[in-house]
Order: C-alpha cells, then structure tokens, then sequence
C-alpha cells in the first residue's frame, strides 16, 4: 500500500475501559509506524456490558454484551475498524463483518492477585472474587471448599474489591494484567492445565468490514499467523458446543513445528462435572480440530453438562442464547 494511499483518517472505535484503550492505542501506533501519513482516531464507544455493572454476565443472557454496539458503529460506517479482546467477541460475527487480524498473543494464562502464593495456600473457605463461570467451574473442581464471590469491573476495579469486599483474591488475565502495568499485584500464575483459558485469551483482534478493501489492506500486516490458526481453532470449538460467557468452557490452543495442539475444558457450574480433552494435527486444520474435540467433549460427557448449565440458568433466570 502507497503511502499516498494512506494519507488520509481512520476511526478506530473500541470500549472506553483503561485496557480497552490501551490495546486501541497499540493498534494505533502499529498502523501509524507502517503508514507515518495515516491519521488514527480513536472513538470510545459504550457498550451494554460496560452500562449493566449490577448483574453477573451469566445472567443477563447475552454473548456479544462488549461488542454489539461498536459492530453496529463499524456497520453503519461510524469507525473503520474496532478493536476488541478476542475473547470478548462471540463466535458467529455479523454477515458483512469479518476479523481482519489477530496480534501476537500477550501470555494466555490466569494469574492469583492476592496474599497467597500458590493455590494451596489459598485458605479452606477462602474467598475469590471472579465473574467468570469459566475459572468458578476450574477453581471448584480444584478446591471444592473455597467460596467464590461474583464481582464485575475493570482490572483496577477488581483489584480494589479484594480490600473493599475482604476478599482472599481475584482472577484475572495475565494479558490484561501485563498490559496494564499491574504485574507487581500479580502472586502466582495458575497453569495452562489448571485453570484452561478463555476462548482467545490474551489476543487482540481487529474487526472491519468485508467490502472495505483499503482497511482490509491496511490491517493485514498485523495478523499473526500462530494467533490466527489458534484462536481459530479455539472458536471452532466454541462455536460448536454453542458456548458464551455463561458456560464453563475453556481452550486453548498452541502451534508447533507446524502442528496445532488444542486442549479444552467443559465443566458444571459447581465445578462437581467436568470433561477435558486434547487433540493435535496440522495447523491448516485449526478449524476441523476444534470441531473435531468439540464433537468428543459433548459425547464423553459434555451434553450433560450443557443441559444441566442450560437448565440452570433458566432456572435463575439467565437465559439462553
């Protein structure tokens, strides 16, 4: 691409929250080096995950809560292209949108912000704050007698309420922990078998609009191979076990030596069931793997689950979608 071809304003939309911002300034700064004539706006955007802080994100029911309203912006031509947490997007993507890059992978585990050191040295009836039916689901099925508190927030919020709400500790994302600058709070890291990461975990991705070639052009540098057949395989997975923020689903997926190594974690909501799994092969088959182990957790085991999760939140009133 020319450079005269980049001497013009993009709108770069992204969620308002610190670490929102910045992995929107990042982007920013990559096209900005490549294009030193391209003009980069940045338009904070409100979503309906950030407006609705008085409920669990189980509960209410929705898995594009943090990306609804900057799709709609990129679709009604507001911004150019958005950028999002991976793990934050849901796995079916409007017809006329499309990922056009995955970055390099930050870390991809959780880590433990709190006094203890390691996971045995959290308390018997300790108390962890965490929003994730993800990590509640691991961390039970690992210490069945810990009490888990649901909290909500950004990464600052969240540290904060370990003082404000007594609480032994938090879990968060090492990625987000990092970029951040927060890695002085940060006690112990939870392994990749421990606690399976969210879907996307630790990758920024970049959505824009098919037909638009010159921002399609433009943000194709920043695909990162290994994080493209990863995550790739990790939605697949997803996608094909119907998982959102409500259900106790993790996986993770790694590349080497031209292979593709993904491993998963489906589990109850009390962490009491739970089915893992691995598979590997060549990573031009990200996809078919991730359909492939989605298909042996739900006949191994993870059809109950889901209909138990499924039952569940019906029960509390969570919904289903």
């Amino acid at each position: 691409m020319s450079t005269e071809a980049t001497s013009r304003q993009v709108v770069l939309g992204t969620r308002g929250s610190d670490l929102a911002m910045y992995q929107a300034r990042l982007v920013a700064w990559l096209l900005q080096t490549q294009h030193v004539d391209l003009s980069v706006k940045i338009k904070k955007i409100v979503t309906s995950g950030d407006k609705i802080l008085d409920s669990p994100l189980s509960r209410i029911g929705d898995k594009g809560l943090f990306v609804k309203e900057i799709e709609k912006a990129l679709l009604d031509g507001e911004i150019d292209l958005a950028v999002h947490s991976s793990k934050d997007l849901p796995t079916i993507l409007p017809d006329e949108l499309m990922i056009g890059a995955f970055g390099k992978r930050e870390d991809p585990r959780d880590v433990f912000l709190g006094k203890a050191k390691s996971l045995l040295e959290i308390p018997a009836g300790g108390r962890i704050g965490t929003s994730s039916l993800r990590r509640r689901s691991q961390l039970l099925a690992l210490r069945p007698e810990l009490d888990i508190v649901d909290i909500r927030g950004n990464v600052d919020t969240r540290i904060a309420k370990i003082a404000e709400l007594g609480l032994d500790g938090t879990i968060l994302a090492a990625a987000g922990v990092k970029r951040l600058e927060r890695e002085d709070r940060i006690s112990f890291h939870f392994s990749l078998d421990e606690l399976v990461p969210a879907v996307g975990q630790g990758v920024i991705a970049i959505e824009i609009r098919k037909d638009d070639s010159f921002i399609r052009q433009l943000v194709k540098p920043q695909n990162d191979a290994d994080s493209a057949d990863a995550v790739a395989a990790e939605r697949a997975l997803m996608r094909w076990l119907e998982g959102g923020c409500q259900v106790p689903i993790g996986a993770h997926a790694r590349i080497a030596g031209g292979q593709l190594e993904l491993k998963a974690f489906l589990g109850s909501l009390d962490g009491a069931k739970s089915v893992r799994d691995s598979i590997a092969g060549p990573r031009g088959d990200a996809e078919h793997l991730g359909e492939t182990l989605a298909r042996r957790l739900h006949e191994n085991g993870g059809a109950a689950i889901l209909e138990e999760v499924r039952r569940e939140a019906g029960a509390d009133g969570g919904g289903w979608t």
